[in-house]
């Protein structure tokens, strides 16, 4: 563990979670209580993601997921998303270095072919500057959808079935997990929604079944790396019997 990791308890430290996704909720809100534009609050909301890489960094967890942009956020006024493109091909820029001081990689999910071109351009060669690094595996959400990554697994897994390469009696939860987003990677141990709001909003639907969930009443702007800490904390008790006894 990193010297300047956050405390947290002996029993917490045992049992980290090895893969975190979190629902970055409330920028909008935090703005609006506060009498700013909604793009100050994801002004904001980009300070607390830098807090939490750092303390996941610190605390050595090998994937944090962040819910970045959904695919219904398209449906959002064209000015917001029109700002909101800017203002992430800015941030994966600007935090190169500091994602690459803290070793972190960086890999994205979901219908990325619908952002902008410039969006795409910045997320490869931000992507391509971090390649190198062996800690925290950073996985950005964008244009991503629960329910569109199943029919997109599923679509793949029906014209590898017509083409004579899968039999469909084999197929299992693993050949579905394959053909995720997420393909290769492990599911989440620990979900975090800020906001207090209490659904998952579309959100890694099939890799969350036997996630602990953590629901905090902060803002994410307000998320911080102590939150992050009480939410390691509040993982480390919880009893996980995956259905079992």
């Amino acid at each position: 563990m990193h010297v300047n990791a956050p405390q947290l308890s002996e029993k917490a430290l045992a049992v980290l979670p090895t893969h975190i996704a979190i629902i970055m909720d409330g920028n909008g809100r935090w703005a609006k209580e506060r009498g700013l534009p909604r793009v100050e609050g994801h002004r904001r909301g980009a300070e607390s993601v830098r807090a939490v890489l750092r303390a996941a960094s610190r605390l050595g967890i090998k994937y944090l997921t962040l819910y970045a942009f959904s695919v219904e956020n398209w449906n959002r006024p064209q000015d917001e998303v029109d700002t909101l493109m800017k203002y992430l091909a800015r941030y994966l820029k600007s935090e190169q270095r500091e994602m690459a001081d803290n070793n972190i990689r960086l890999q994205a999910i979901g219908q990325t072919e619908r952002l902008p071109e410039f969006v795409r351009e910045q997320l490869e060669d931000t992507k391509a500057f971090l390649g190198q690094n062996k800690g925290t595996i950073l996985t950005l959400a964008l244009s991503y959808g629960g329910r569109t990554e199943l029919v997109d697994a599923v679509r793949s897994i029906a014209e590898k079935a017509r083409a004579g390469g899968i039999i469909p009696q084999d197929i299992s939860e693993g050949t579905i997990s394959e053909h995720l987003y997420t393909s290769g990677m492990p599911d989440p141990d620990l979900l975090i929604r800020t906001s207090g709001e209490m659904r998952i909003s579309n959100f890694l639907l099939w890799q969350i079944s036997y996630s602990e969930l953590v629901v905090t009443e902060k803002l994410w702007p307000d998320f911080d790396e102590l939150e992050f800490c009480a939410a390691v904390e509040e993982f480390a008790v919880r009893n996980r019997r995956f259905g079992k006894v």
